[in-house]
C-alpha cells in the first residue's frame, strides 16, 4: 500500500524515520530533524522540508550524504551491494548492461572526479522525465561536470540528491505528475521542429516565420483543439491565438458532465508566451507559458467545466528578434506597438519581414496588423508563467518564485578613442590606452551595480579594432547593459556610469562616445494578481519567495494596457537558459500546473 500523509504526520519519530527509509541514502538524520516540522499539509511540503534540512545542515554533513551515495555503475553495482533504491535507478538508466567501452569509459570518469572533488559523482540518473536517461546522456553530462569548481560541483551534487529523492517519494507515495508529464512531453515534441542548419546537428533554433516556425504553430493549434478549446487560430503576425469562453449564466458546470455553455462575451484572462527560440536555444523558454496554460484548458474541459470568464492563451509567435530586429513583435502587435518600419526589414537572406509573411499565408500589411490591438478593458490582466533563465532558485532549492517586477533596461554601445602606438617603446606612463579605460569603466560598473539591490549591470561585448599583441590599443568598443526593477534605480546606475567614463577619459587624456541604443520601463507586478500567485504557492505547500526578473519578458509589453504578474519556475543546471542544457522536472512542472490552476479556481470565486 502506498505510503500517506496521515501515517506520517501520526508517526513517531522513529517511526517517521522508519517509513521515509532510503528515501536518503544512508543518512536517517535528515528525516529525524525533518519530523520537527510536521505536520505536512501536501507532498510538496514534505518535500521542502527534507531539502531545507539539507541545505541548512553543515558543510561535513553535506559532504558526509554525498559520500554515502555508490559511484555510477562501479564496484557496488559490480558487487551487487547497492541498496534496493539504487539498483533500481542504475538499472533503469540500463548502467547494469554497459558494453565494455562504455563500462571502461565510466570508471575512468568516476576515478578522474573522485581525484578532483574527493566524493563520488551524483547524477539522478532517472532523469527530468523519471523514466531514466539513456547511457550517452550520463557519460556526457559525467564529463561536462568534471570541469565544474568544487563548490558548485558539491551543490550540483546536492541538486541531484534531491531529485533523486523527490523520485523515490514519489514511488513511495503511489503518485505520479500526470499533468508534468503531459506538459513535459508536450514540450519534447514541440522541440522536433528546427530551422535548417540546427536540426541536422541535434539543436533547437526557431525563428520568425520559418518552415520550424509555421509547423511548431501548427502543432499548438492542433493541441488547442485536441483541448477543448472553442476558438482556435493564427493571427495576422503568426500569434496562436486560443479561447476557452466563460460560462453563460451562473453556474459553469452542467448536470451529467456535459460542457456547460458558453458566453463568448465574457470577460477575458490572457495569458501565454512566446514559442519562438535563439539560436540553438531550450526547449521550455516561452514554451512553457503556453503549454501549462494549455493543460488547465484541457482539465476544465473533460471536467465539462466553464469558467466565469473566458481564457485566451496566446502563443507568441516573436520575442527573441533573431531573424528580424523586432523584439517583441508578438506580444507588440497585440499592444498596438508594431513598428511599420519591420515590414521593411530583411533578414539575412534579404527576404523582407512583408514577403515572409505573404510566403506564411499572412496579410502583411499595417490594415490586418493594426486589427490585433487589445482593448485592455476586455480583460481581467494577463498572466504569464516562466522558467526563470538564473540560478537563484536552484540554489534555493525552491521549485517556484513570484515574479515582483520586470526589470526595467538600458542599452548602450560606445567607444573609447585613444592612440594606437608601439607596445615596446611606448612608455607607461605616456599611454593613451583606450582598451584600459574601457576596463577601468568595465571594474566600475561592477562595484556600483553592486552597491544597489536588484541593479544589474554587464559589459558583454568588448573589441579593439585591428588590435595586435605588440600595439597599444587605440580604440575599443564595448557595449553597457544596465537592468534594475525600478527606472529610477537604472537611471541612477546610467547617470554614474556615463559620469565615471567622462573622468576616466579625462584623466587618461582619450576621449569616447556613447548611444543609448535601447530603453524598456520597468513592469512592476500588480499587486493583486502577485498576491493571487502567492496564494496558490502556498496552496501547494511552498514558502512564497518573492524575486525580480532580469530578462525582459511578453509581460512587460502587456503591462503596458492592463494589470500583469508572473510565476517563476527553476530550471535544472543551475538555471541555464538560452542553452541546450536548459531543462526542467515534470514534478516542477505539475507545480506550475497546479498553481494556474489554483489562480484560475480562486480567481472564479
Amino acid at each position: 500500500m502506498p505510503l500517506t500523509l496521515e501515517q506520517l504526520n501520526a508517526a513517531e519519530r522513529d517511526a517517521f524515520v522508519a517509513l521515509l527509509d532510503g528515501t536518503y541514502e544512508h543518512s536517517p538524520w535528515i528525516a529525524q530533524r525533518a519530523w520537527a516540522h510536521r505536520p505536512f499539509a501536501t507532498l510538496t511540503a514534505l518535500k521542502q522540508a527534507l531539502a531545507d534540512t539539507v541545505r541548512e545542515a553543515s558543510e561535513a554533513e553535506q559532504l558526509g550524504l554525498i559520500r554515502a551515495h555508490p559511484e555510477l555503475a562501479g564496484k557496488a553495482m559490480v558487487s551487487r551491494t547497492l541498496t534496493a533504491e539504487s539498483t533500481n535507478e542504475q538499472g533503469k538508466a540500463g548502467l547494469t548492461d554497459c558494453t565494455p567501452e562504455e563500462f571502461a569509459r565510466i570508471q575512468q570518469l568516476n576515478a578522474d572526479y573522485n581525484a578532483k572533488f574527493g566524493f563520488p559523482f551524483i547524477l539522478a540518473v532517472r532523469g527530468p522525465r523519471g523514466e531514466g536517461l539513456h547511457r550517452h546522456q550520463i557519460i556526457e553530462t559525467f564529463a561536462r561536470r568534471l570541469a565544474h569548481h568544487p563548490d558548485f560541483e558539491r551543490a550540483e551534487c546536492l541538486r541531484n540528491i534531491h531529485r533523486i529523492a523527490e523520485i523515490r517519494l514519489n514511488d513511495k507515495f503511489g503518485v505520479t505528475p500526470a499533468l508534468g508529464n503531459l506538459v513535459w512531453d508536450w514540450a519534447e515534441q514541440l522541440a522536433a521542429h528546427s530551422d535548417p542548419g540546427f536540426k541536422e546537428r541535434g539543436q533547437l533554433t526557431v525563428t520568425y516565420l520559418t518552415e520550424a516556425h509555421r509547423a511548431a504553430a501548427a502543432q499548438l493549434q492542433q493541441w488547442m483543439r485536441e483541448c477543448g478549446f472553442d476558438e482556435v487560430g493564427l493571427d495576422a503576425v503568426g500569434n496562436v491565438v486560443g479561447v476557452y469562453h466563460g460560462a453563460a449564466g451562473t453556474s459553469g458546470v452542467q448536470p451529467g458532465g456535459s460542457l456547460a455553455p458558453a458566453n463568448p462575451a465574457a470577460p477575458r484572462l490572457l495569458t501565454g508566451s512566446h514559442y519562438d527560440t535563439v539560436r540553438n536555444g531550450g526547449k521550455y523558454d516561452g514554451r512553457l507559458g503556453i503549454l501549462v496554460p494549455m493543460a488547465c484548458v484541457r482539465e476544465l474541459h473533460r471536467a465539462g467545466r466553464r469558467l466565469p470568464f473566458g481564457l485566451e492563451v496566446v502563443g507568441f509567435a516573436e520575442e527573441e528578434g533573431q531573424r528580424y530586429k523586432a523584439t517583441f513583435l508578438g506580444s507588440g502587435a497585440l499592444t498596438g506597438d508594431f513598428n511599420p518600419a519591420w515590414l521593411e526589414q530583411r533578414d539575412a537572406d534579404g527576404i523582407t519581414m512583408r514577403e515572409a509573411m505573404r510566403a506564411a499565408g499572412l496579410p502583411g500589411t499595417m490594415e490586418a496588423i493594426a486589427a490585433l490591438q487589445r482593448d485592455g478593458s476586455r480583460y481581467l490582466g494577463f498572466v504569464e508563467v516562466h522558467i526563470e533563465q538564473g540560478p537563484v532558485l536552484n540554489a534555493r532549492d525552491l521549485p517556484l518564485g513570484v515574479v515582483t517586477s520586470i526589470n526595467g533596461s538600458v542599452r548602450l554601445l560606445g567607444e573609447v578613442q585613444g592612440m594606437a602606438s608601439h607596445a615596446g617603446t611606448t612608455p607607461m606612463g605616456q599611454r593613451r590606452d583606450a582598451a584600459a579605460a574601457v576596463a577601468e569603466l568595465c571594474l566600475y560598473l561592477e562595484r556600483r551595480a553592486a552597491q544597489v539591490s536588484d541593479v544589474v549591470g554587464t559589459m558583454g561585448q568588448l573589441q579593439v579594432p585591428d588590435g595586435s599583441i605588440n600595439v597599444v590599443p587605440g580604440r575599443c568598443r564595448f557595449s553597457l547593459d544596465i537592468r534594475a526593477t525600478t527606472d529610477a534605480a537604472r537611471d541612477a546606475c546610467v547617470e554614474d556610469v556615463r559620469a565615471e567614463l567622462a573622468a576616466i577619459c579625462a584623466r587618461r587624456g582619450v576621449s569616447h562616445t556613447l548611444e543609448e541604443t535601447l530603453r524598456a520601463a520597468a513592469a512592476p507586478s500588480h499587486p493583486a494578481w502577485q498576491a493571487r500567485w502567492e496564494a496558490a504557492v502556498q496552496a501547494l505547500g511552498l514558502p512564497v519567495f518573492r524575486m525580480p526578473s532580469g530578462a525582459g519578458h511578453d509581460a512587460m509589453k502587456l503591462h503596458e494596457i492592463m494589470p500583469q504578474a508572473m510565476l517563476f519556475m527553476r530550471g535544472l543546471n543551475a538555471g541555464i537558459s538560452h542553452n541546450p542544457l536548459e531543462s526542467i522536472t515534470n514534478d516542477d512542472t505539475e507545480l506550475v500546473v497546479r498553481a494556474f490552476e489554483h489562480l484560475l479556481d480562486h480567481l472564479a470565486d
